[in-house]
């Protein structure tokens, strides 16, 4: 359909509703409850997309397609949210990240003053801005142009403050200071200030509450840490959520801290101490309260996935590119499938002991690193050495600081998104989910199919969930390489050892 031959209605659809767009699967295995929780959805932040070419820019941002999203309370198009995440030792963590992950975001972002990545007087929306002018001045014939450049050079001849010298040969005067009409200062400059100094209080509060590992603690993406000077630095969707982590994790674990250990009975305080006489001023604040009326000790791993367009064409039209950040601590995995050659890639990595770079950055601190009768490392007896959660373990550097990585979407560069926790990777390779959902017709079909299959051939049965983002190339998930047949044999064989009630020795 070449251009719009009717009015547009933008209508506003529940996202766990539209099949065709996404779908989610959660599945208990064999474990007589659910930890894995999941969230989906909308959240108020600005755009952080790369700017839309000039094409696009001339033609008033929209592509012609028919079809447009609606637009946030900031006038930005909307930006989505995913988020998948793995409780252990129950599901208190997993259901506060699934609860209120993304209010801290949202709360970060309008703290920060997080400027729009669409939006003129950023440094890159001199470029924006200049690109408008040029198209602009495209309908002016050359005399006028002409006329216009010498009338402008007359008059800045005219107003242009003469430039003063002092003694020491600085400049002083006006001139030394020239304002640009209509230039003001920008809101997220005069607060940034501020920002800095939320973020050396956040550090300071782990040093003093927790010790250990964070009292050298530099968070990375923060301004504090940034190289060059912190007052140049700009704040990024990447400082946002670096600090919205570590504050969700902090008040999660001295929430914790400050509830009654049930496996330490030995206290002097009568056990109605908190409702005295019945007074309320006397209970535990609502903060004190996340997870449940005594302390939780275990913790939860957090995969979340941002999409953000530049132009109101939602993210899965085949002609819209988008930006995707991901933030990830755990070993929850993010998977994108590129529609080219229908290949998995993979956007995170599990933060095990038996990583590298995790075994670097903790090795000062944890000696403690084991190998379980499966032969996986531990360090404490945890599997995961990034988490939230997890107070006993805190010290020795089990922290919430994510790993973020941004990806430019071209349009229709891959196929769908995939979000598991490790009830499904633990048991089926990154290509093997892949390959399940490119056979399925809808996004909801691919989750419950990947959830099945992993459920069905699973030797520990543990939890397990999937959703499945539809992308740009979601039509042609099925052209690039070999489709879906490169582990075709190889699943068809795991079903039928599945499936034989005495397999061979």
């Amino acid at each position: 359909m070449i251009g719009v031959s009717r009015e547009l209605t933008v209508v506003r659809i529940p996202l766990r509703s539209a099949k065709h767009h996404f779908g989610v699967s959660v599945s208990r295995g064999t474990r007589p409850y659910n930890e894995d929780t999941y969230q989906a959805g909308t959240i108020e932040i600005p755009a952080f997309a790369k700017r839309a070419p000039i094409s696009l820019s001339r033609s008033g941002g929209k592509v012609n397609s028919g079809a447009t999203s609606a637009d946030s309370a900031s006038g930005d198009p909307q930006v989505f949210y995913f988020g998948v995440f793995d409780g252990h030792g129950g599901n208190e963590c997993s259901d506060f990240l699934r609860e209120e992950l993304h209010k801290y975001v949202e709360n970060t972002a309008d703290t920060f003053r997080l400027k729009s990545s669409l939006k003129s007087g950023t440094k890159e929306g001199f470029w924006t801005a200049s690109a408008k002018k040029d198209a602009d001045s495209e309908c002016l014939d050359t005399g006028q142009k002409v006329l216009q450049n010498v009338n402008m050079k007359n008059q800045e001849v005219d107003t242009m403050p003469k430039l003063e010298i002092d003694s020491h040969g600085n400049p002083k005067g006006p001139a030394a200071n020239p304002v640009i009409e209509g230039e003001e200062p920008s809101p997220a400059d005069a607060e940034k200030p501020k920002a800095i100094e939320l973020e050396k209080s956040l550090i300071a509060q782990w040093k003093e509450t927790v010790g250990g590992y964070f009292r050298r603690f530099k968070p990375e993406y923060f301004s504090t840490f940034s190289e060059g000077s912190s007052e140049d630095t700009t704040i990024s969707i990447e400082t946002v959520l670096m600090y919205a982590f570590l504050k969700a994790d902090l008040e999660f674990v001295l929430a914790q801290a400050r509830k009654p250990d049930p496996e330490n009975n030995n206290s002097d305080q009568p056990l109605n101490s908190d409702d005295i006489l019945g007074s309320p001023s006397r209970m535990v604040p609502h903060k004190d309260r996340i997870g449940g009326p005594t302390r939780f000790k275990g913790g939860s791993t957090a995969s979340i996935a941002l999409i953000s367009t530049p132009t109101p064409t939602p993210f899965w039209h085949p002609a819209s590119p988008s930006t995707v950040i991901v933030a990830h601590v755990g070993d929850t995995r993010i998977l994108l499938c590129d529609t080219a050659t229908g290949i998995a890639n993979p956007v995170t990595t599990n933060h095990h002991p038996s990583s590298p770079i995790e075994s670097t950055r903790l090795r000062r601190y944890a000696a403690t690193f084991v190998t379980d009768s499966f032969g996986e490392e531990r360090m404490s007896g945890l599997a995961n050495t990034r988490a939230f959660g997890d107070i006993g373990s805190k010290r020795i550097g089990v922290s919430a600081e994510p790993e973020i990585h941004r990806v430019q979407l071209s349009p229709a560069e891959y196929s769908f998104m995939v979000l598991v926790s490790d009830g499904v990777s633990g048991t089926l390779t990154d290509q093997e989910i892949v390959d399940v959902v490119k056979e399925a017709k809808t996004p909801e079909q691919g989750a419950r199919d990947v959830v099945g299959f992993a459920t069905e051939v699973s030797k520990e049965g543990d939890n397990a969930t999937c959703l499945v983002v539809r992308l740009g190339g979601w039509e042609r998930r099925g052209e690039g390489g070999v489709g879906s047949m490169g582990t075709k044999e190889v699943r068809d064989y795991r079903k039928s050892m599945a499936m034989e009630p005495r397999p061979s020795r």
